[in-house]
Formats: C-alpha cells, sequence, structure tokens
C-alpha cells in the first residue's frame, strides 16, 4: 500500500483550520508530530469515528528529526524524517479521562495484513506493538506522569518510557499527548519469564505474573479481593497472562502469594525464613511507596497499582503507572480534594489493601524506607528538591511552544483544569513539593538502625553466560555463576537471592557456604554435574543474558552484597560471548565492578573448596501423586507438624513428624493446588507450595 499522502492531503494538514473556540494551526514543532488518518467508512464516505472498542483501522504517520532539529509537517512526505509510517488499530482508553473532550488513545502497531502485530521502536523507545497516547487529563502543568515515571527510572526501576509529541487526528489537531509504553511483559521493559498453558507444576507454575491492584474498565474480571483499612476490599485484576488465558493452578497460585502477604505483615512476621521478607523484594516495595508519597498520589495502593512476579523470584511492586492525580492536584471539578502534602496516602482517603500499612508500621521496614528516603534526597540524588525542580523546569521550557497550541485547542471551560496560566502551575507545583519532601522527612522516621549494615564477604567470582553448545548439551543448559567466600568463617546463605530481573534463585534455610569456600549456580544442575563432573549448589530459573546483565546477590532484606554488570563488548573480555572462555576474576580482593579485573579463562573449574549448599529440609517430589518424603539433612527440630492447607485457606491434613526421614501418603487429596507449613512448637520453619495429581 501507498501510504505517501497526496498533495491535495498534505495541503489540508498543513493549512487546516480547528473549528473549536478558537483555530489553531500546526505546521512545525519541537516535538515530534503525530498523524493519524482513519479509514473510510463507505457508508459515510468520512473517516471512521475512534470508538471506546474495537480498535479501528487507520494509517499512522510518526514525523521526528532525531538529530533534535524542529519537526515540520511537510515532513510527512520524507521517508527520511517518517519514525513510523503504516498501519495501526486505534481506540479510545482510560475511563475519567473520556469524559473530557480532549480524549486519550490506545493503539497497535500493524502489518500490511491489517491483523499482526508490528513490533516496532517508536522515538527510541524499545520495540513493542501496543502503545499509549496519554492525553494529560486533569493535568493542568502537563507534567506530573511524565516527571513521576522519570524519577522512578531515576531510582533504578523500570518505569514507562515516555515522549511528549502532538497530535493530528483525521485533519483535527489535538494537541500535546505523551506517546507512553504500556505495562507489558518483554525483556525490555518487564523482564518476566513467559508462562503457558501447560506451566502449572513447580517451578514453572511459579512466575511471571503481572498483577494489578485497579477499578474495573470493559471487560475486566476481578481475580480476588483484600480488605483494606477503610472498611471495604480492594479489587485485584490479572494483568498477564489475562484472565482469560490464566489457568485454574496458576490463579491459585498467584493469589496465595498475596494472601501470604497478608498474613506475615499482619502481625508483621520479620523471619527471613517464612516471614515477609520470604516472600517479596523489600527494595521494590520501599522504592513504590517512596514515588507514591512523594507525589501523594491518591489512586496509588487501591488503582493502578501493579506488581510482577517471575519465575523462581520474589514479589515485586512496580512499574508505576497514572500519576496525573498528584503534586497537590485531584478530580477537583468532581469535587475530590485529596493529594495533600501533609498526610500518607496509604492510611488517608487512598485505601489499598491493609499490607501497605502494615508494612509501613513495621520497625524494620520502616527503617529501609526511612534510609532509603534520605539516601534519595540528599544532594545530586534523585528526589533532591533542587533535582526534581530542574526536571520541572526542563519539561516547563519542553512545552513552552507546543502549551500555547494546547489551550488555543482547547481554551478554559467552566471549572475545567486547562494550562491557561503554565508558569503559575509550575511554581505552585515546586512550592507544594518543597513542602512534601519537608513533610516526609519529619514524618518518615528513623533510619538510624539500619544505617550501617554489616554484609558478608562473597564474591562473584566466576561468570559463563555464552558457553558453546558442547556434549549435547545447550548453551543455556552449561552456564553458571561462581559465588566466593573470601573470608575466614561460615557463612550462612538463608533468604540470600539473585535481585535483578532476569535471573531468579532464593537460598534455602539454613544453605552456608564454608570459609574460603566456593558454590556454584548453574542453568541446568542435571547438565551442570554430568559435564563439569561435580554437582552445583543450585540451579538459577531462566538463564543469564548473551549481551548485558547486571547480577546483584544480595541478602534476604535487599541489602547488596555484591554486584557486577557484564556486558559482552569492550572493554569486557569479548572471548567470553560464545567461544569457549568464562569470565574469571583476577583477584578476589579487587573490584569487580571493573572491566579491567576480569579476564576470559578456559581453565577447568575445581573440585576443591566447593561447598554443597543443602537446604535444611527437603519437601519431594513435587508434584506429588501419593506418596511425599520430608527429609532432614540436618538435625531434626522438636515437635514438628506438617501442615497441608488448600487453596482457599482451609487446613486438609495435619501430620506429626517424628524422624528425620518420613513419607506421608497423599493420595486422599484431589488434584489441585495446595501449600505446606512445617512447626516446629508452633513456630513455622518451612513454607512452599505443592501441586497434587494423578
Amino acid at each position: 500500500m501507498d501510504k505517501k499522502i497526496t498533495g491535495l492531503k498534505l495541503f489540508l494538514l498543513l493549512f487546516w483550520q480547528v473549528s473549536f473556540a478558537q483555530q489553531t494551526i500546526l505546521t512545525d514543532s519541537n516535538l515530534p508530530i503525530m498523524v493519524i488518518s482513519t479509514d473510510i467508512d463507505p457508508a459515510t464516505n468520512s473517516p471512521i469515528d475512534i470508538p471506546d472498542e474495537p480498535k479501528v483501522l487507520a494509517t499512522m504517520q510518526l514525523i521526528y528529526r532525531p538529530d533534535g532539529a524542529r519537526n515540520y509537517l511537510t515532513d510527512i512526505t520524507n521517508d527520511s524524517f517518517l519514525n513510523y509510517n503504516g498501519r495501526i488499530g486505534i481506540e479510545l482508553r482510560g475511563s475519567s479521562s473520556q469524559v473530557l473532550d480532549k480524549k486519550p488513545y490506545g493503539f497497535t502497531t500493524l502489518l500490511e495484513d491489517n491483523d499482526s502485530n508490528n513490533n516496532v521502536s517508536l522515538l527510541e523507545m524499545p520495540s513493542e506493538n501496543d502503545w499509549v497516547l496519554n492525553s494529560l487529563a486533569y493535568d493542568p502543568s502537563m507534567i506530573r506522569d511524565y516527571l513521576s515515571y522519570t524519577l522512578a527510572a531515576n531510582m533504578g526501576n523500570y518505569a514507562p518510557r515516555v515522549k511528549y509529541i502532538e497530535v493530528i487526528v483525521n485533519d483535527d489537531y489535538k494537541g500535546v499527548y505523551i506517546l507512553t509504553e504500556k505495562i507489558k511483559r518483554d525483556s525490555d521493559r518487564v523482564n518476566l519469564k513467559k508462562i503457558d498453558d501447560e506451566d502449572t507444576d513447580f517451578p514453572e507454575v511459579t512466575g511471571g505474573y503481572i498483577i494489578k491492584a485497579d477499578k474495573t474498565t470493559g471487560g475486566d474480571v476481578v481475580a480476588w479481593t483484600m480488605p483494606n483499612y477503610g472498611g471495604w476490599e480492594t479489587d485485584f485484576l490479572h494483568h498477564y497472562p489475562k484472565t482469560e488465558d490464566i489457568t485454574t493452578q496458576q490463579a491459585a497460585y498467584i493469589e496465595t502469594v498475596f494472601t501470604d502477604l497478608a498474613a506475615e505483615t499482619n502481625p508483621a512476621n520479620t523471619s527471613i525464613i517464612n516471614g515477609y521478607p520470604s516472600i517479596i523484594d523489600i527494595p521494590s516495595f520501599v522504592d513504590y511507596i517512596i514515588v507514591a508519597e512523594i507525589a501523594s498520589n491518591p489512586d496509588s495502593y487501591q488503582f493502578s497499582t501493579f506488581f510482577h512476579k517471575d519465575r523462581g523470584g520474589k514479589l515485586r511492586a512496580g512499574p508505576v503507572w497514572d500519576y496525573n492525580l498528584s503534586y497537590g492536584n485531584d478530580l477537583f471539578v468532581f469535587g475530590f480534594d485529596r493529594s495533600f502534602y501533609d498526610v500518607w496516602q496509604f492510611e488517608y482517603e487512598n485505601m489499598g489493601a491493609k499490607f501497605w500499612k502494615d508494612l509501613f508500621l513495621d520497625d524494620t521496614f520502616n527503617c529501609y524506607l526511612a534510609k532509603r528516603w534520605f539516601e534519595l534526597t540528599d544532594t545530586n540524588n534523585p528526589l533532591n528538591y533542587t533535582t526534581i525542580a530542574s526536571l520541572i523546569d526542563e519539561y516547563a521550557n519542553l512545552l513552552s511552544e507546543s502549551q500555547v497550541r494546547e489551550l488555543q485547542r482547547w481554551p478554559p471551560q467552566d471549572d475545567w483544569p486547562t494550562v491557561a496560566d503554565q508558569s503559575e502551575n509550575i511554581i505552585a507545583m515546586k512550592d507544594w513539593i518543597l513542602n512534601r519532601i519537608n513533610w516526609m522527612n519529619t514524618n518518615i522516621g528513623s533510619p538510624n538502625d539500619c544505617l550501617t549494615i554489616s554484609v558478608p564477604d562473597l564474591v562473584i567470582s566466576k561468570i559463563h553466560y555464552k558457553p558453546l553448545e558442547d556434549g549435547g548439551y545447550s548453551s543455556k543448559e552449561l552456564e553458571f555463576i561462581e559465588i566466593t567466600n573470601n573470608s575466614n568463617l561460615t557463612i550462612n546463605l538463608t533468604g540470600y537471592y539473585i535481585r535483578e530481573l532476569g535471573i531468579s534463585y532464593q537460598f534455602m534455610s539454613d544453605a552456608t557456604v564454608g570459609a574460603n569456600e566456593k558454590i556454584y549456580l548453574s542453568g541446568d544442575a542435571a547438565a551442570f554435574e554430568d559435564y563439569y563432573g561435580f554437582a552445583p549448589s543450585g540451579e538459577f530459573t531462566r538463564d543469564l543474558s548473551n549481551s548485558s546483565y547486571k547480577i546483584i546477590l544480595a541478602d534476604a532484606f535487599g541489602n547488596t552484597i555484591d554486584e557486577v554488570w557484564y556486558t559482552d563488548s569492550d572493554p569486557w573480555p569479548e572471548s567470553a560471548d560464545g567461544t569457549g572462555p568464562y569470565l574469571q576474576l583476577v583477584d578476589l580482593n579487587s573490584d569487580n565492578s571493573l572491566a579491567s579485573n576480569w579476564i576470559a579463562s578456559t581453565e577447568t573449574l575445581s573440585i576443591e573448596n566447593i561447598t554443597s549448599s543443602q537446604p535444611q529440609i527437603v519437601v519431594y517430589p513435587n508434584p506429588v501423586k501419593d506418596l511425599i518424603t520430608i527429609k532432614f539433612n540436618t538435625q531434626k527440630p522438636e515437635f514438628l507438624e506438617f501442615i497441608i492447607y488448600n487453596s482457599l485457606g482451609q487446613s486438609v491434613g495435619h501430620f506429626e513428624l517424628d524422624s528425620n526421614n518420613l513419607q506421608l501418603n497423599l493420595s486422599y487429596l484431589s488434584n489441585g493446588l495446595y501449600y505446606y507449613h512445617i512447626k516446629s512448637k508452633g513456630e513455622i520453619i518451612s513454607k512452599n507450595n505443592i501441586i497434587k495429581r494423578q
């Protein structure tokens, strides 16, 4: 299909006069320009109107000069300046934002067949097919979403990437929008393992998932509810897999993770074996609260609140989403005024699930929250007032030209928010943020008890991220990470985990590494043992990136013990990229964050000074058909109970454990997902999920 615009069409685009209050003409801009033309309706011979759903077909051109030069509407005929020139499916999106005349849109980039998704990079963002046109609804500053996502990203978290653009739809100038990534599972966004229908057994059933607390729109179905401190229920929805795709076992599993979190935060259980630190990635929950609270976002916790969990990994909070009502702004036209600088949103009118407030009130969690807050607000750091104010000024300057056209197109109407006085909006917003930071400094709590955390001298010392296929084994099966105890003390590894998304591994209860010994984590334990000649200490899920990955070894509370960010290119040894050698640290006492301290090595792995990190308790097989074995690798504690619960939390089996190696007959259970607690004198010392099947 020839998508180049005709001369007449170009003329109309250049000089179209918008018949809404005042005329708005767009010929050129310092922002990229998006031009959307829906297909012609044969019944009316006019462009098809864009409905709430389903998507309608259209052609889209995205004018963008990547060198930062001005963009001209005449560039619509110049392929050199078209970032995209192709087919899309487009619909309205949002709920309360659709009330406004300026509509928000969602669109999918399509191939020429008008059906297949077309994964493309738009405005230098990673390739995808699912995109959002954020209409900046109810935000007279036009900055709040953009700022919040940027702050979250600058803190080291994934947040949807954003770009300001100006939009024309069917020859009608629509104003300024933010082109925004959707929250999606892929390696460049929420980096989770894909979960399929058949992934109903362990460990496959453990991820990946994206869940959200939110209101329902369209065909959304509530997956489960959780009580909040307002006296009602907060709805949780499946985002990935979608409701129509998730299996019964998967839905039961991920709900159990949340119910376990609620149980272990009220009352607060800080045990690294069975408390909330064993369930959640604490740094992500800390950062989520900080972003929500510095903005005083009345939607956070109860709406537009996302969580994600990788296969074999902990539950994480985020990414952030929907921050137009924040920094003192709210739906004033509907009588709402909730974004105050002197309240905590999790205990004000905003009511998410109880675990948010319970975490804040726990002394241990609150200490880490306060510690992180004061780090982030320190000089030159992402949440320092001067840093934030500079970003706001940068965005205001970027929008200074287009906001004039925005106001022409959407002039003031009664009490509806507009950009009528942008300078006043910016001043008020910055004043509010300064007051908010000062209030949080006074009220967030003290970090004194966790300011100095002692971490052991564990060193990531070898990385084989792209082995050669050999001996019938794939590259992934032969991957490994070596961790060395560079001290004269035995180190207990209970609760330690690989923190960064990409691979997942969490050390079992009472796993240890001896003085000056090393452990290996492998991509496939059986293949590793057969190929290298000795058993690894554990098997991580997923595989190491062949290009770049940040390995963070953390304790149960998320404190970094060691960190290495390798790449497959100079200055890192390039021969480790699939030609046979692995990365080896030349000196355990050197800085392993520096590429210059690593070499490519083909040295045979030594069996000397290897620690086998066997867990204290092993429960197998899982899934189980009839008989399940509970084995203790160390001295069995006294007064042990093994309790099995169904997905509703009802006890369906209670056994006393009176030996170090005991078999139980579970043939009476119907097929499905269960979880167990092993208790000693009433205290949970181990827990997990099990699947019963024939």
